[in-house]
């Protein structure tokens, strides 16, 4: 039976790719921000538009947006003065001469064509399926390779990008569904007509996301610029509040970090107003890293709400208890503030979460949805007495659907039609919640430091690859302030400097080092941050030390779903 008062259900979904732009060449290394945009991005967006009574937070990260604007741009220099596109799977795709067949440059591109998902995207089409199957023949055998004909390449460049579909995309858009049904045999002018469902989809993201905004379906928050860990730059020790005996870089702290961690929120901020045309609530700081030090900043940029996982928030409670100060007991599921600071922090419920990211792929998407909305209705029904109950599920909003069936079309879906009409949960949004009486967030006098991944900042340092890489930017950062501080740059030079080196702060370098993870992706990752570094060498006038032309780490590791995504619990498990 419904009651008179529903429990408030926050989604909210992080859309953040870091920055694949090599910014001495103007070249993507990789083509994941595009490639997102045209199945996650356009169809997390369509299925709200689908449910008008539903909500949730759509959270994006400045460096995203900032790269989906350059791909516009990119598209448009190459469709009216000719010049060339800075992706090479998308200068691929219109090009009037591929590779030839046998050649570097065809096997290259042939591999390039096959990174998705093999059991999701790849084996479920037919004609991709054969295409996979001839590609890896071919591979094994390099004495025939010569006979390929490129017609080969044409159709494999095609199906890439109908694989990547969203499925929205794919169940309504004529020219996706009309390249479907020919299957084979493309033309250069149905690669032409794939690059302009890109480009629609691309220079969509921005005004659906923000009509969705405007008819407050959706509230639309940020991370810091480049997604770094704000914490760590702020104060390295900060890690050892949740693991007090892990090892840190041989640099004792990150120079500047303040300025630089300030520098990220008003950056962030500048990019967010140019792409929504309004400033942000709410700030998900990247991978919910928080800090009690971090807090006073978001306040003071503006923020009324950030989040974290719900391991910070048992540790805080663990502290209050500890010292006999505070509500160091009592629920997760319910807002929060730390040491009388105005802003209020909420904690996602890292079991739901879990499992949508790791478990309910593989459900029938009915029951799916039913046995996460039933662990809701006790979560309800266990906090009947709270009056500020809010439970909220926070997770990656793009990597995750790839291992359902059809991109989570169905399990979405499902999610939002039982929730917008359900009798004793309802969906709404931090903002929306910060102005209801029912919002009385409870204090605690500490915010023990952490993220949402097991609570700690173990996934970015302490591992000797993750603190080489600290040690590495370190020294960097201490050669731009003496750069930056002797007048031989001017203030374009300057900016830009600053920007290089927002990009070397991001989370996702340090992210990827370690025996953790796959040592295809390790390679990627590592080469890209020392890339970068370069760059910021190169933006300050000072040469790179020859450390950065040796590999940081080589990973090994098999973790689950490639390791782009963590449990929040290191068991993994769900609720």
């Amino acid at each position: 039976m419904a009651s008179d008062h529903r429990t408030p259900v926050v989604l909210c979904w992080h859309m953040h790719q870091p920055d694949y732009q090599d910014q001495s060449t103007g070249e993507f290394l990789f083509p994941w921000v595009y490639l997102h945009c045209i199945k996650d991005y356009a169809d997390m967006a369509a299925h709200l538009e689908a449910h008008p009574d539903a909500r949730a937070v759509v959270n994006f990260a400045p460096v995203l947006l900032e790269q989906i604007e350059e791909y516009l741009v990119q598209i448009e220099c190459w469709r009216h003065k000719g010049t060339g596109i800075g992706d090479p799977v998308l200068a691929a795709l219109v090009s009037e001469s591929l590779p030839e067949p046998g050649s570097p440059g065809f096997l290259d591109l042939m591999d390039k064509c096959l990174r998705a998902n093999a059991d999701r995207i790849i084996k479920r089409f037919p004609p991709y399926r054969r295409l996979s199957e001839l590609a890896g023949f071919y591979r094994a055998r390099p004495d025939i390779q010569r006979y390929i004909s490129v017609q080969f390449l044409e159709d494999l460049l095609v199906w890439y990008h109908l694989g990547w579909m969203g499925e929205t995309v794919r169940r309504s858009h004529p020219v996706i569904r009309s390249l479907q049904e020919k299957g084979h045999q493309y033309s250069r002018e149905d690669r032409l007509a794939v690059l302009d469902v890109i480009a629609e989809l691309l220079a969509g993201i921005g005004p659906r996301y923000r009509h969705l905004e405007q008819n407050g379906q959706v509230e639309l928050a940020m991370s810091p610029w480049a997604h770094p860990i704000m914490p760590l730059l702020l104060d390295l020790k900060s890690a050892s509040e949740a693991i007090p005996d892990i090892r840190l870089p041989e640099h004792g702290h990150y120079p500047g970090g303040d300025q630089r961690a300030a520098w990220h929120l008003e950056e962030g901020k500048k990019v967010f107003q140019r792409f929504f045309g309004k400033q942000p609530t709410g700030c998900w700081a990247s991978e919910g890293a928080l800090s009690q030090s971090l807090l006073p900043l978001l306040n003071d940029h503006g923020f009324r709400w950030t989040a974290s996982g719900d391991s910070v928030i048992h540790n805080s409670m663990k502290l209050a208890r500890s010292k006999g100060a505070g509500d160091g007991g009592g629920s997760i599921h319910r807002p929060f503030r730390f040491a009388e600071q105005p802003l209020t922090v909420f904690f996602r419920d890292d079991g739901l979460s879990d499992l949508i990211g790791f478990t309910y792929a593989d459900w029938h998407a009915l029951d799916a949805v039913g046995d996460l909305v039933h662990h809701m209705e006790n979560i309800a029904k266990d906090n009947r007495n709270n009056a500020n109950a809010v439970i909220s599920v926070i997770l990656d909003g793009e990597n995750a659907w790839e291992y359902y069936p059809e991109n989570g079309y169905y399990f979405l879906d499902e999610l939002y039609r039982v929730l917008e009409n359900h009798p004793d949960l309802e969906l709404t949004t931090y903002r929306d919640y910060l102005d209801t009486p029912d919002c009385q967030p409870e204090g605690l006098p500490h915010l023990v430091a952490g993220s949402w991944i097991y609570g700690t900042f173990s996934t970015w340092i302490g591992d000797p690859d993750k603190n080489r890489a600290w040690d590495l930017l370190c020294e960097a950062k201490q050669h731009y302030d003496k750069v930056m501080d002797n007048g031989s740059l001017n203030a374009e030079q300057k900016a830009a400097a600053a920007r290089q080196l927002g990009l070397c702060e991001g989370s996702d370098w340090f992210w990827w080092f370690g025996d953790y993870n796959p040592a295809a992706v390790v390679k990627d990752f590592e080469h890209l941050y020392r890339r970068h570094l370069v760059n910021l060498y190169d933006a300050i006038g000072y040469p790179a030390p020859p450390s950065l032309f040796q590999p940081l780490s080589q990973g090994g590791g098999e973790p689950a779903r490639g390791g782009a995504m963590r449990p929040g619990h290191e068991s993994g498990e769900g609720a």
